[in-house]
């Protein structure tokens, strides 16, 4: 049976270490290598002391977008000369040559949300299903930024220490990431799914918490916990689509670029002592 492990720091309340997971030839994911995050904005220097130290944090990988950066800033982990940092906007039009600063446009969800609820409207559709529509999101991660994906698992695999991969809420572009970079080093889907759902434990604090922040107020305000939270089916769907359209993850993977070397560097990384 799947339980996270926490990190439970102040500043941060989605942070969990993926460490434990046992892979189908019977490996274990080794402790303080791969960590998953909401946003690290307001880690306090306890928490940076203790995920540098502690953790031995070397790397961060940042799947928030140009504008959110923008918005919200870098965060305290920045500011130490001994992290690299990895920044991977799983987002196309999420750009910097727009000739619009980053700080004063919308966020690109927005425009999303409202470019699918006109289509909506124009052809009579009352929606998908919630796990329908979260799969198909981020299906879309894929199609949209291949490039910022398989970078981000190349961070990953290169990150000399433990390496936190992180968004907003810690859940969806983080999730998707995470998922694939799990099922590469062959995790069972039952445990990368209930991985995925287990940050439905936190939407509640999450959405607390991203409220109190410029870049996110707006967007969340008339948006549920059940509309935010990720369910089994969610990943599970987004699992199957990839295996019949591509083999599986790896498949999708090796159409973008990705070797045997790759994952063996990987599957180092996670796995071995």
């Amino acid at each position: 049976m799947y339980r996270p492990n926490w990190i439970e720091l102040d500043g941060v309340v989605n942070m969990r270490d993926l460490g434990g997971m046992v892979t189908a030839t019977g490996d274990t994911v080794r402790p303080h290598r791969l960590l998953r995050s909401d946003n690290l904005q307001d880690l306090t220097p306890g928490s940076v002391d203790t995920l540098v130290n502690q953790y031995g944090v070397s790397d961060v990988v940042d799947l928030r977008t140009d504008v959110e950066v923008a918005k919200e800033g870098d965060g305290p982990l920045r500011a130490l000369d001994g992290i690299r940092h990895h920044h991977h906007t799983l987002y196309r039009e999420d750009t910097t040559e727009s000739g619009i600063p980053a700080a004063e446009r919308a966020l690109p969800w927005e425009t999303d949300e409202r470019r699918e609820a006109a289509a909506a409207e124009r052809d009579g559709d009352h929606g998908r299903s919630h796990d329908e529509f979260w799969s198909e999101h981020y299906l879309s991660y894929l199609a949209s930024r291949p490039d910022s994906v398989v970078a981000a698992l190349h961070a990953i695999a290169s990150s000399e220490g433990a390496v936190i991969v992180h968004c907003a809420a810690g859940k969806d572009r983080t999730g998707t990431v995470v998922g694939l970079a799990l099922k590469v080093v062959g995790v069972p889907d039952d445990l990368v799914i209930a991985d995925y759902a287990a940050s439905a434990e936190r939407v509640a604090a999450i959405m607390e918490r991203l409220r109190a922040k410029a870049a996110y107020a707006a967007n969340l305000k008339d948006k549920t916990v059940a509309q935010q939270s990720p369910t089994t089916d969610t990943m599970r769907l987004l699992l199957a689509a990839l295996d019949e359209r591509y083999g599986g993850p790896l498949g999708w993977l090796h159409e973008q670029g990705w070797t045997t070397a790759d994952t063996e560097r990987l599957r180092r990384k996670l796995l071995r002592a």
